[in-house]
């Protein structure tokens, strides 16, 4: 196995030994660096993590049926076209990255690139009313008066979920489905024929290995997954409880955007979607154009029609010395946060702060939801 493979191969031993203490596993691989040097301190776990619970530092020292899953799972995964993606994979979702409940490793089938540039996960009641329906038939057809480079995410349950991934991929986008279970079934079985679809049309995303159930405990965990992966959560119907608002809550503990659609008082499935406007838990919207107008889309699509039109803001942009390190940087590694942006070009943060500033002002970068810059153009 040449290093890549080797990581991948410790990190899916990792998350089973981790037993989903997501975030000391995450905690142990941030300050270790991989999966690799965390076996390598098996034997020194409170060393490295005093706060690791005991329990997990004695699981920690015995790998030799991780081992033997991890085999398994890996040759399972080559034999049906599934990628498996851990954290130093370019391929895993850069927004899931920042979040302190983020999997370790994700297995993944299909042809969508989860770091598009503009990533949308809708989510909402199983009972999905004809209203509902409407709702999300107007927001997909609406969006694609903006854009087709969008990426559509929800869960492939019933109601909101499944007919959003439809409705996307009849308007020209792709679409994924975050899955509570393992790859080596389909739950609920009914969504079969949709789901194939997807894989061609974008794709099938879980955390789960093979041979798991699809547990009421793994939906909530999926949750996580749909609020992080995106730059905005768009809640269609509610009840007044329900898993769209435990992601809608989890997406706003990541900074991600929340919006909701209204409905008329007193009706149970639009309760949930009321409340989060009421308590400013979600920006109340009506169309899509309210959200894209909210997230800074149409600037960039207005942009992106200039070019294409040879109509450019600036033919030529001025930049200093560091402005243009700031940019190179960008342009070889995009989508960077600013701590990370200082570290890299030596420039101390505070620096970084108003020369990001500058930048967005001359149109070259652009700031994205969870605090990455963009770059936009020379």
């Amino acid at each position: 196995m040449n290093t890549s493979e080797k990581e991948t191969f410790y990190a899916v031993a990792l998350t089973r030994l981790s037993n989903f203490n997501f975030t000391t596993a995450l905690a142990l691989y941030r300050e270790l660096g991989s999966a690799m040097a965390v076996y390598e301190h098996r034997n020194d776990i409170s060393g490295v993590l005093p706060e690791c619970s005991p329990r997990l530092v004695e699981g920690l020292k015995k790998w030799d049926e991780a081992f033997r899953r991890a085999e398994t799972e890996i040759d399972y995964a080559g034999r049906n076209g599934i990628s498996i993606l851990t954290m130093s994979d370019s391929r895993y979702p850069w927004r899931l990255v920042e979040c302190a409940d983020a999997p370790l490793v994700l297995y993944y089938k299909g042809t969508a690139d989860l770091n598009c540039t503009k990533v949308l996960s809708v989510v909402g009641t199983r009972k999905c009313t004809p209203y509902g329906c409407d709702l999300i038939r107007s927001l997909m057809a609406g969006l694609r008066e903006y854009s087709h480079n969008i990426l559509v995410v929800s869960g492939l349950a019933y109601g909101v979920d499944v007919i959003s991934h439809r409705q996307a991929m009849e308007n020209g986008y792709s679409t994924v489905g975050v899955l509570a279970h393992g790859l080596d079934t389909l739950y609920p079985s009914a969504h079969r024929e949709t789901a194939s679809a997807m894989v061609r049309n974008g794709g099938l995303l879980t955390e789960f290995m093979t041979m798991t159930n699809a547990d009421k405990v793994n939906f909530v965990r999926r949750n996580r997954i749909v609020a992080g992966i995106c730059d905005a959560v768009v809640v269609i119907e509610s009840q007044e409880r329900g898993g769209s608002l435990i992601t809608a809550d989890m997406a706003q503990g990541y900074g991600h955007d929340v919006f909701a659609y209204p409905g008329a008082v007193g009706v149970k499935t639009s309760e949930g979607c009321n409340n989060l406007i009421r308590d400013n838990k979600a920006a109340l919207v009506t169309s899509a154009h309210d959200i894209v107008n909210a997230l800074g889309w149409t600037d960039e699509i207005t942009r992106g029609e200039a070019k294409q039109k040879g109509i450019e803001r600036q033919l030529f942009v001025e930049l200093d010395d560091d402005e243009r390190k700031i940019a190179d940087l960008l342009k070889s590694n995009n989508d960077l946060q600013a701590n990370v942006i200082s570290a890299k070009t030596g420039i101390v943060i505070s620096n970084v702060i108003s020369l990001l500033f500058r930048l967005e002002m001359k149109g070259v970068v652009k700031a994205y939801a969870g605090g990455t810059y963009h770059l936009l153009s020379l």
